[in-house]
């Protein structure tokens, strides 16, 4: 009788390609938190000045002249009356261009898993900026009250929180600290070998039966 043949073998499963780890994001919640607190800050102290003090009727309150004074101003442009225009199609322009710097910077920030540092400064230029937005929306321009002179020298200008939350914030994520990229020319360190096995030591080598030197002695001088 012929031998019973022998199942065929199971050809290998191919193994399914390791999917790359997903890209390091940022944690958003430092930039909402602080954009949070910029625009609370900003719109409370503006609800303060406009309506409470009336600073738009009284036009100046000095606070401590020359160095602070409150300067009531509307502002229909952006920091130092830039692009300012009577007409209301560029106040909705602003708030576009307002709204995807936002955007835009939240995006970045996200997708570059920034440090702490370069978060709060995303979290005070988004906040400013939308401060400055809400203006746009229920006055027509942006309420600036803030203004800072020196002895001998009167600053035309005013400014809000909002305006110096966006400006510090900028400057933070101009300032912001790189993170070194490798030097591909630099020459990558050597693969430490494997530890060596530690040697055993010899072992001794047995006495030679026929060797007559003193150690086999007794001490008559007998070998034994």
């Amino acid at each position: 009788m012929s031998a019973p043949a022998k199942p065929a073998a199971k050809a290998p499963r191919p193994r399914k390609p390791r999917t790359p780890p997903p890209p390091a994001r940022s944690d958003m919640r430092l930039v909402a938190w602080v954009a949070a607190g910029i625009f609370l800050l900003d719109q409370a102290l503006k609800y303060l000045v406009v309506h409470v003090m009336q600073l738009d009727r009284v036009r100046e309150i000095d606070v401590l002249p020359p160095w602070l004074n409150l300067r009531m101003a509307w502002n229909q442009g952006v920091n130092f009356g830039l692009m300012s225009s009577e007409q209301d199609v560029m106040r909705w322009v602003l708030i576009g261009i307002a709204l995807a710097i936002c955007l835009w910077v939240w995006i970045w920030v996200w997708r570059s898993a920034m440090g702490r540092f370069g978060r709060v400064a995303a979290g005070l230029l988004i906040g400013g900026a939308v401060g400055n937005v809400i203006d746009r929306l229920l006055y027509g321009a942006v309420a600036d009250f803030l203004n800072m002179s020196l002895p001998g020298w009167q600053n035309p200008y005013s400014f809000n929180v909002a305006d110096i939350s966006i400006f510090a914030g900028a400057i933070g994520l101009v300032l912001m600290p790189q993170k070194a990229a490798p030097d591909a020319a630099a020459p990558k360190p050597a693969p430490k070998s494997a530890p060596k096995a530690p040697r055993t030591p010899p072992r001794p080598l047995q006495p030679d039966l026929f060797d007559q030197s003193d150690e086999t002695r007794d001490g008559r001088g007998k070998s034994g």
